[in-house]
């Protein structure tokens, strides 16, 4: 009996976990969609030094100018970065967006390098190679974006790359409307 035991057990606790993942998905739950403590409250420091030579660093100032802003962690690495990139493009050139960039984890010079190759949305970009600024917006990876509004709140957390369902839906009217 106690052989039987030991070999139903794991199988019984696999079960238990497939079904609950299974439920999961079947749920709706999407991973992405973990929300932000962010949102809502005031936007974290931003203190990284600017990306791009002979601007000053990226400061709170930037977060609290009066205008809706767009804070896009990145990195040249980052393959879902390279699929959103067109959109903020499109959002500073055609609808003037503040889009703030932040490379995150990224060599500089490679960060400078793909902004050259693909264009340059970020009106402000700053490199935060340690990751720390990351950390401070709670990061867990790139790409992540942020709707600030003029008074310096969170308004809307974006994990995972931006879509064009997003910039239709979420992001312009934030930009009209600023909330």
């Amino acid at each position: 009996m106690n052989r039987r035991l030991l070999f139903i057990l794991p199988l019984l606790t696999l079960a238990l976990m497939a079904g609950f993942f299974a439920w999961s998905l079947m749920a709706g739950r999407d991973p992405a969609s973990i929300g932000s403590v962010l949102v809502g409250r005031p936007a974290p420091r931003l203190e990284v030094k600017a990306l791009r030579d002979g601007e000053p660093p990226l400061g709170d100032a930037l977060l609290r100018s009066g205008k809706p802003v767009i804070v896009n962690f990145f990195a040249s690495w980052c393959t879902p970065c390279l699929a959103e990139h067109p959109l903020f493009t499109r959002l500073a050139q055609r609808d003037g967006a503040v889009v703030i960039g932040v490379a995150w984890k990224n060599k500089p010079a490679e960060a400078l390098a793909w902004l050259k190759r693909l264009g340059d949305p970020y009106k402000f970009a700053g490199a935060d190679l340690e990751g720390r600024a990351g950390l401070d917006w709670g990061l867990s990876g790139v790409p992540e974006t942020y709707l600030v509004d003029g008074q310096g709140i969170v308004r809307r957390h974006f994990r995972g790359p931006v879509t064009e369902r997003d910039v239709n839906e979420t992001i312009l009217p934030f930009l009209k409307g600023g909330r």
